[in-house]
């Protein structure tokens, strides 16, 4: 027997068919039988707070979004050892697709972060706590750096500094590397605030987030 939550995703599937699928030469989806081509990836978190789609209200087919525990990117590594499955989408979309910009895109109030913080991935062995060694470093540098600061603003700048972790990280695949250089590709670090409201766009030149007006 289906659960009430269940038969609720059902109930609206419904309403996806009737918006994407009208019966119309030119539905949504119709546009879209031969393939996709997306012109960004957006490597976003998790968190069920956090759509992408519906933060920035796009279509089917706008953007490739890979989904992990605080929106990490790790280092390159040879693909002949473990299992890469944000490198593998990272490639795709990149080396097949042909993206144009990829956003890594974090946000506020984020659990891996928050586990990152409370160095719990330290005192237990789990997949979780294995991930977010990823982001060792922006926890290092904001325990330095934000030492006066309490745990929650913490928190909040360690969220952000993982994003840049994230910007040096997928900046050592070679070919994203290759597509950079060809000046085919556009690397754009993204901070949702989801208690405010808004966003916050990383400014490598200044190595700080400014809050993005929005008209």
């Amino acid at each position: 027997m289906r659960s009430r939550e269940i038969n609720k995703l059902i109930k609206g599937f419904k309403g996806f068919r009737e918006k994407y699928y009208s019966g119309t030469e030119e539905s949504e989806y119709s546009k879209r039988f031969d393939g996709q081509a997306p012109k960004t990836l957006l490597i976003g978190c998790s968190d069920s707070r956090v759509d992408p789609a519906l933060l920035y209200s796009t279509s089917p087919g706008e953007l490739f979004v890979v989904r992990n525990v605080a929106n990490l990117v790790p280092p390159y590594e040879a693909s002949g050892t473990g299992r890469h499955g944000v490198s593998a989408a990272i490639e795709f979309a990149v080396v097949n697709l042909k993206v144009e910009n990829i956003v890594i895109l974090g946000h506020r109030q984020c659990g891996g972060i928050r586990a990152l913080m409370s160095g719990q991935q330290e005192k237990e062995v789990s997949f979780v706590g294995a991930w977010m060694e990823v982001a060792q470093a922006a926890r290092t540098k904001v325990l330095q750096k934000f030492s006066n600061l309490d745990y929650e603003s913490q928190c909040k700048e360690c969220e952000k500094e993982a994003i840049t972790v994230s910007i040096q990280n997928i900046k050592t695949f070679p070919f994203v590397k290759q597509a950079i250089n060809a000046s085919h590709l556009n690397i754009i670090g993204i901070y949702f605030d989801l208690e405010h409201g808004t966003l916050m766009e990383y400014d490598e030149g200044t190595q700080s987030f400014n809050t993005l007006k929005i008209s």
